[in-house]
């Protein structure tokens, strides 16, 4: 695998500069795979603040992308308000059981505290480590599931989803409820010194319509995003599954940037909204990622920065979503080390050349 001539945030600054750098920003979005490289248990994540740390940043150390993050699963928010999760001895945590099995007991719900114990304490103590660790040369952020998203995992996905129609103020306040829970670990994130990224799965126009997110997660979203930059730092937001339909409304809320899942157009989403946000993606994290060839990687690599690299606000070369677990490891060098090849600037014309290379795929 090939080396960089910059640091990340030697690149960032030259970057916002106008200045020459080497190549275009680049994070394969590993997650909970960092364990595989450190060598320790996802389980270990949960408890050990060290663990949790250490496997980001020996996952940086190997592969030298531009962004680590403090995030483990969509579910210590909803478990430190009462969920329960149930968490595999070497897999990604799921829900067990929401915090709330009855519209009368919502009222009773209370934002959560992160420091207070929980696996909110376990990240914030984690952030100080990898601050310390690497806070010097790449980007660091704590990562939180949005408020609309929480709200589901409160109630229960399948029961929250029947709320629309049911009782639509009781879902609002599950809305707000957990947006207090999202605002306080923001500000406990921030204080630490790291950037916040926000994670809306539920607000997908795969799950709602673009109405129901307009009335219900658009409100909390843009409250939460002018609550992150009131405290001076701008959040990026990746929401999985298609949001098409829902662009604008989220260029409109002034995120730094919109990380897109694979089945978007990464090209047309580029040319409606990139003159207001950079845009992240999209490089699909299961058939090619998980499933595929390292030539497989470095095609649809190569084929995401054709589509991208001269979007207006930017661009990060970036996996779909989050890699699963066991993606190999030469898969996410190839992302590397295609990105490394191009260069910078990007020549189109070197691109296409490099893809004629690797001919047609399968």
């Amino acid at each position: 695998m090939k080396k960089d001539a910059m640091t990340p945030l030697e690149r960032a600054a030259a970057l916002a500069a106008g200045g020459e750098v080497d190549r275009l920003p680049v994070n394969p979005n590993i997650a909970n795979g960092v364990a595989r490289i450190y060598g320790c248990k996802i389980s270990e994540f949960n408890t050990d603040p060290k663990a949790q740390a250490e496997a980001q940043v020996a996952a940086y150390r190997k592969f030298g992308y531009d962004s680590v993050r403090i995030f483990t699963d969509l579910f210590p928010w909803a478990e430190a308000m009462g969920a329960e999760v149930v968490k595999p001895d070497d897999d990604t945590a799921d829900l067990a059981r929401p915090a709330v099995g009855d519209v009368k007991d919502i009222d009773r719900l209370v934002p959560a505290d992160p420091y207070k114990g929980g696996r909110l304490a376990v990240q914030l103590e984690a952030m100080d480590r990898l601050v310390d660790r690497v806070g010097g040369e790449v980007p660091c952020s704590g990562s939180l599931a949005g408020p609309f998203t929480n709200a589901f995992f409160l109630y229960g996905v399948n029961e929250a989803l029947r709320l629309f129609k049911k009782n639509p103020d009781a879902m609002r306040k599950l809305c707000r409820v957990s947006l207090e829970t999202c605002k306080a670990y923001a500000a406990a994130t921030i204080a630490k010194g790291l950037g916040v990224t926000i994670s809306e799965p539920m607000s997908s126009c795969t799950v709602v319509s673009p109405a129901t997110f307009r009335e219900y997660s658009l409100p909390c979203l843009k409250e939460l995003v002018d609550f992150i930059k009131g405290k001076g730092k701008v959040p990026v937001i990746h929401i999985c599954g298609d949001t098409t339909e829902i662009w604008d409304d989220i260029a409109d809320l002034g995120v730094g940037g919109f990380s897109v899942d694979n089945v978007v157009d990464l090209k047309k989403c580029c040319r409606a909204i990139g003159g207001r946000t950079k845009m992240l993606g999209n490089v699909d994290p299961s058939t090619v990622m998980y499933a595929g060839t390292p030539a497989d990687v470095r095609r649809k690599t190569l084929e995401c920065i054709l589509a991208a690299y001269d979007s207006p606000k930017g661009y990060v070369v970036m996996s779909g979503c989050s890699l699963p677990v066991e993606s190999p490891q030469e898969n996410v060098a190839a992302m590397m080390d295609a990105v490394r090849d191009v260069g910078y600037p990007v020549k189109p014309g070197k691109v296409e050349g490099m893809l004629r290379e690797l001919g047609a795929g399968d």
